[in-house]
């Protein structure tokens, strides 16, 4: 029987992080630097350091992955490519990216790195994996919140597509949709989809009806029994959360998950308890959404290490009634001896490795009659010999011109020539510690040019005989202008079917958005969307399994003239179908990359530009020909949709889980408070996704007057998700509001500030 191939993917937040992952075990490692990455609380690492964590890594056979999980924003490209131009330079091992924009550059100029999808992308369905492996991924990380059964069914696609999946199986969980999460970008530019999430789902929240402190805050994940269950999946990669965790915690997750995975494809069973996964850092640990069974249990009133807590419970139910306090004091004491001796030993076992660069000496010398000679010395530390620091390995090499030296009197091939030329070879990997010329003969020359060549063969040389790739320089965009004398047209967006009444008030377009989930077999949208051929189908963020299959059925059916798509999923089927699309706000487009990576790839027509940028960074994006560009200007302001409920929590269920009838039924709405006194609506609407809603509405009426220009159309949300109690303005009375305000009525700002007093533009202003 052939063993199966699986990917132990550790976390690194700095470098004795990495270390520890390396020593423990991992097969791979991924790790950020100090921009661009998702986890900007992580202490992360400069790129000298990543040269020599690569180089410490390949050692043991482990791989490194660098995260540039972020979106990106337009004035960042210039630094981009400088990074990039270095990354190509280097024998890293994969980039881990969220930006499409970004995965568009990675594809058509630096195609010698891998790529791989971050969790970010919000991968859930059976046409995103072709959708990014379009855009050069060869792995997907998938959302968190799938099931074995969706997971095994994602990784058939996979292998139709040439695409590796990674599942998390270990460390936090968001109880929202990753890349969905807008909690803090909405009050403080905050934003999750920048690396500087708040974790607003931690925090603590006034007394809940069902006495909870921490109505938002959800256990661990870990899938350390589950292991078989996702090899046999097809899963190829088992990843680790925590880059944000010390070096302690990830070498014992890692290692016992080693040992779990060892065993298992050794001996068929697994043969690990896991218990020392509860001496670290841990909020107790669930497996809920891999098991499809989403309960109450999932959620702990406590943020923070629960590790004194999972002992004391294992005591009690060891000892029952009598055990004693003096025992439970007893028990936390060595809990905290033991924690001090993993520290301890993580140190010892990590305090050989060394991420120094290697040493460099390089001694010319020259006569008459005889070729110009380079002797390349390189030293560095062996890591994979423990316990002694002195162990170096020495390799020499010899170079060569292919001319003979003559003599000439004014090229000189002297010490300041060729000090001149080689004092640079300093860089990330090497440092050059002694430049000997010494041994030049004086007043001998050969042509120049093989000096370059001399030059360029020792380049390659240290770069594991691989030729140096050259410069991308960044391209120039054309800002392809919107043509001229074009009015901006007012759109629409509405989800009640008495509302396709409002055609009447508006000749603009109206876009019609669809739910979350449907039931089995459901054509009651495709009979609806035939009868109003003028309503645009709008599609949402999520659409897993069977909801994806039916939204794809009515795509099919249908065959809309346009639809807007949030779910590249349908963006992708939209291609295939010849159907035009528009790329939908929830896809976070923040630079012109991203708009060229969908009107290339998948012939998009045109795209929202995310809502949590502000006026200078949208104003420097280059509209490609022939391509719309959008914003809604009137909106509920989401800032976090589940898989999971929130009024078991907040207001109390009687269900004890979730199961299928909840999405298709429930309509509930509450609210919760922080601290603070600041208030969130949550909101729950038929076949829709239990979210959570700023107290405030999305109404941005400056970028008319300051970049009216640059846009084909303004959107204004009238579906009234998120409103709560509150009554709803007129919706005929908003509509004609904004389209006095786009015929140049500024009177009609006043009024619409009126008509919705409880508003905010304060991503327009903060941005990100």
């Amino acid at each position: 029987m052939m063993k199966p191939k699986i990917e132990l993917l550790a976390p690194g937040g700095d470098i004795d992080a990495i270390k520890a992952a390396i020593i423990a075990g991992a097969d791979a490692v991924y790790c950020g630097l100090d921009t661009f990455n998702a986890r900007n609380r992580a202490a992360n690492i400069s790129f000298d350091q990543l040269v020599g964590i690569i180089r410490l890594a390949h050692q043991y056979d482990c791989r490194i992955f660098l995260t540039l999980n972020i979106v990106i924003l337009e004035q960042e490209f210039k630094t981009i490519f400088k990074l990039l131009n270095k990354l190509v330079n280097t024998t890293l091992d994969g980039v881990i990216v969220q930006d499409l924009g970004l995965l568009y550059v990675l594809r058509n100029y630096f195609p010698t790195l891998d790529i791989h999808a971050s969790t970010q992308l919000t991968t859930h369905n059976a046409g995103q994996i072709p959708f990014l492996k379009a855009l050069g991924a060869s792995r997907v990380n998938l959302s968190r919140e799938l099931n074995l059964r969706e997971i095994t069914a994602l990784a058939k696609v996979g292998q139709e597509h040439d695409t590796l999946l990674e599942v998390f199986v270990h460390g936090s969980l968001c109880v929202a949709f990753s890349g969905l999460c807008y909690s803090t970008s909405a009050s403080a530019g905050n934003s999750g989809n920048r690396g500087r999430c708040s974790q607003a789902c931690r925090e603590e929240y006034e007394t809940t009806e069902s006495g909870h402190n921490f109505p938002l805050n959800i256990k661990d994940n870990s899938a350390f029994f589950d292991l078989p269950a996702l090899i046999d999946a097809g899963v190829y990669s088992f990843k680790v959360e925590g880059r944000i965790k010390g070096a302690s915690y990830v070498h014992t997750v890692i290692d016992s998950f080693r040992k779990q995975i060892d065993g298992y494809v050794e001996t068929g069973e697994l043969t690990q308890d896991g218990e020392r996964l509860y001496k670290v850092f841990n909020r107790d640990f669930t497996n809920a959404f891999l098991r499809g069974d989403l309960n109450q249990s999932m959620f702990i009133d406590n943020p923070r290490d629960n590790s004194k807590n999972h002992l004391v419970d294992k005591l009690k139910a060891e000892k029952g009634e009598s055990i004693s306090v003096v025992q439970i004091h007893d028990a936390k004491q060595q809990l905290q001896l033991d924690k001090q001796e993993i520290n301890a030993s993580v140190d010892e076992k990590i305090a050989h490795l060394s991420i120094d660069k290697i040493k460099l000496r390089l001694c010319f010398a020259s006569e008459q009659g005889e070729p110009l000679r380079l002797t390349v010395t390189t030293e560095q530390s062996d890591s994979l010999v423990a316990g002694d620091e002195a162990s170096t390995r020495t390799v020499t090499k010899c170079f060569s011109s292919t001319s003979l030296m003559r003599p000439s009197e004014e090229l000189s091939v002297d010490k300041e020539a060729i000090e001149k030329r080689f004092k640079n070879i300093n860089n990330a990997n090497y440092e050059l510690m002694e430049l000997d010329t010494e041994q030049l003969t004086n007043g001998l020359s050969i042509p120049y040019r093989e000096i370059t060549t001399l030059k360029n063969a020792l380049l390659a040389y240290l770069n594991h005989d691989v030729a140096v790739i050259a410069e991308v320089p960044l391209p120039k965009l054309e800002h392809s202008p919107k043509p001229a004398g074009q009015a901006i047209e007012l759109s629409l967006l509405i989800c009640d079917e008495e509302d396709v009444a409002l055609a009447d008030v508006t000749d603009g377009d109206i876009y019609f958005k669809l739910p979350d989930a449907y039931k089995r077999g459901c054509t009651k949208y495709v009979d609806f969307l035939l009868q109003n051929p003028r309503l645009i189908p709008w599609f949402p963020p999520v659409l897993i399994g069977k909801d994806f299959d039916v939204a794809l059925n009515i795509l099919q059916q249908v065959k809309p003239k346009l639809i807007v798509t949030n779910n590249t999923g349908i963006a992708y089927h939209a291609q295939q179908l010849g159907i035009k699309w528009l790329a939908g706000p929830f896809l976070n487009t923040t630079n012109s990359f991203a708009l060229l990576a969908l009107k290339q790839g998948f012939e998009c027509g045109g795209a929202f530009i995310s809502n949590e940028i502000n006026r200078q960074q949208i104003k420097q994006i280059a509209r490609p020909d022939n391509f719309k560009m959008l914003y809604s200007i009137y909106h509920p302001i989401l800032l976090m949709a589940s898989r999971q409920c929130f009024f078991q929590q907040s207001v109390g269920c009687e269900k004890p889980r979730i199961d299928n009838g909840c999405m298709l039924s429930c309509d509930k709405s509450t609210s919760i408070k922080n601290l603070k006194g600041d208030s969130f609506a949550i909101d729950k609407q038929k076949a829709g996704y239990p979210s959570i809603y700023n107290q405030d509405q999305f109404l941005n009426t400056d970028i008319i007057d300051d970049l009216g220009e640059m846009f084909d159309g303004f959107m204004i949300d009238l579906t009234n998700i998120g409103a709560g109690d509150r009554q709803s303005p007129d919706k005929v009375e908003l509509i004609k509001l904004f389209d006095a305000l786009l015929n140049g009525n500024r009177e009609a700002s006043v009024m619409l500030e009126r008509l919705v007093p409880e508003s905010t533009s304060l991503q327009y202003q903060n941005g990100l």
